[in-house]
């Protein structure tokens, strides 16, 4: 048989295949994948080039929390807050943070400009269902960050104009020591319109957990969900937004908890054969029937 020629992967291939790693890689993992991605190239220039395009895509899609200098606050990295490459706005405190992608740091600070910022009128209501997110997040998710952000609309100046608001919400609970790592990331679009006075949400959740010792178990699990009310003052819509995110979340997670406490009785179970091949049960009362039973008792001398 002739033997198999070995092809040398081009650059092309290699930043393709460091680039699936890098974005693939568990919550709260990347460097350590990074790290050994980069042993393995064994070329800095390489490793560089995939790493500048894949850190940037992870930190986003992974919402992933940084401090910013001087205990000003977190800056959730995400698209909806993202200015340029490296800055990135935080609503609350009207501050735009400049993010090393790589290193995974907020590097610096500055206030955000006027443009930058939506109008006095799209500011009310995002203030107050920040005030009601947060109040939320921080009953429902231990050391879980929340964001508000206007992403369309942010230069209307008063009612009479549709605009629409994005709530982000990013809770990770990292044990590497105990070889579990987990997150919980949600993002909810709500439109204003204006018109049909009607405010309309959709949400999408996503869950992750790895579970690491001894073994390598994944979970990703996502889910859609919609939901509508009317347009009222920003207090109130603010209240009934917190209450609509919170029925869904809180309804979602009690599905989850119900479908992996019954996987022993159901899809574990299912993967099992229920019966031998034979179709037959092992007659565990009567061993003796079988000739591999009875060469080692009589072997061993037992029952004499």
């Amino acid at each position: 048989m002739a033997d198999i020629e070995e092809t040398e992967l081009s650059d092309k291939q290699k930043n393709e295949i460091a680039k699936w790693f890098l974005l693939n890689s568990p919550v709260g993992e990347i460097q350590y994948v990074a790290k050994d991605v980069q042993a393995i190239l064994n070329d800095d220039a390489l490793y560089n080039e995939a790493a500048s395009e894949a850190f940037p895509l992870y930190n986003k899609s992974h919402m992933i929390c940084l401090g910013m200098p001087g205990r000003a606050g977190d800056v959730l990295v995400t698209s909806f807050g993202e200015l340029n490459e490296k800055e990135y706005l935080e609503p609350r405190t009207a501050q735009v943070a400049k993010i090393d992608h790589i290193k995974q740091v907020c590097t610096g600070a500055r206030p955000a400009l006027d443009e930058e910022l939506p109008s006095a009128y799209i500011e009310e209501f995002r203030c107050a269902v920040d005030m009601e997110i947060l109040k939320y997040v921080g009953e429902a998710y231990p050391k879980g960050i929340c964001s508000v952000y206007c992403t369309n609309g942010k230069d209307v100046e008063g009612p009479g104009s549709d605009f629409e608001l994005a709530v982000v919400i990013s809770a990770t609970r990292l044990s590497p020591q105990n070889f579990c790592n987990g997150s919980w990331r949600s993002v909810w679009n709500i439109e204003f319109r204006d018109e049909e006075q009607l405010l309309e949400l959709k949400g999408k959740l996503q869950v992750g957990a790895h579970y690491f010792e001894e073994g390598n178990v994944q979970l990703d699990a996502k889910h859609e969900c919609k939901d509508s009310s009317i347009i009222q003052s920003p207090d109130d819509c603010a209240i009934t937004i917190a209450s609509i995110i919170r029925h869904h979340e809180t309804e979602y997670l009690a599905s989850l908890q119900d479908s992996y406490s019954n996987l022993p009785d159901t899809t574990f179970k299912d993967l099992r054969r229920k019966l031998p091949v034979t179709r037959t049960l092992f007659p565990w009362h009567n061993t003796l029937q079988f000739s591999l039973t009875k060469d080692i008792t009589k072997e061993l001398g037992i029952g004499k």
